[in-house]
């Protein structure tokens, strides 16, 4: 816990979550500007007991077909404020564009990769309201190309929202995705005692 609490106190975002399934038991999410701050996070949380199952490092950007976008959003892209209210439903999953013989997201045309993401981005737009999403660049950084996480106000949200993602052609033919991490936002405290009571 004090490890969690140093670090918001330092002027950095931590979001705890309560993991289901057996993946893991606790997911900790940490933003900030400064990597070294963020590794001692790192550090403190293992010298604190807890024994990693996995990690992901990415970075917030903006995307490359996001011209003609608000400020405003830009500037929510660049720097998130999480956990949104009224929304503890977690989800975090990896992804990446496929490049198979055939279907090869590089080898579009920017133009046709552009209008892919339009549509792509009509599709997630209808869950505006119920589902924040937040995508992170990490090519070069991790195994895959981004890092994508949802917070929903039901976890029911966030299935019906990449079920019907799915469907969009940029997902159908060019997404590779990762393992999925799902659980519940909640405090240091509380997301402790989940593991520790019972």
């Amino acid at each position: 816990m004090r490890a969690v609490k140093a670090t918001r106190v330092a002027g950095d975002q931590v979001v705890t979550v309560a993991l289901l399934g057996h993946k893991a038991d606790i997911g900790v999410m940490a933003l900030g500007p400064d990597l070294w701050r963020l590794r001692a996070l790192q550090t403190a949380l293992r010298l604190a007991g807890l024994e990693p199952a996995c990690s992901y490092v990415s970075l917030t950007e903006v995307s490359e077909y996001a011209e003609g976008v608000p400020e405003e959003m830009k500037q929510a892209r660049l720097y998130p404020r999480l956990p949104p209210e009224e929304k503890p439903a977690f989800c975090f999953y990896p992804m990446s564009r496929r490049r198979g013989p055939g279907d090869n997201w590089y080898s579009l045309s920017f133009d046709e990769r552009k209008e892919l993401m339009l549509g792509h981005g009509a599709m997630g737009r209808l869950f505006r309201g119920r589902v924040l999403q937040l995508v992170t660049g990490s090519t070069g950084l991790d195994d895959f190309e981004w890092g994508v996480t949802l917070f929903g106000e039901h976890p029911d949200d966030l299935k019906e929202c990449v079920y019907r993602m799915r469907f969009d052609e940029a997902s159908a033919r060019f997404a590779e995705f990762g393992p999925f991490w799902t659980g519940m936002v909640g405090e240091i405290e509380g997301v402790l005692g989940s593991v520790v009571s019972g």
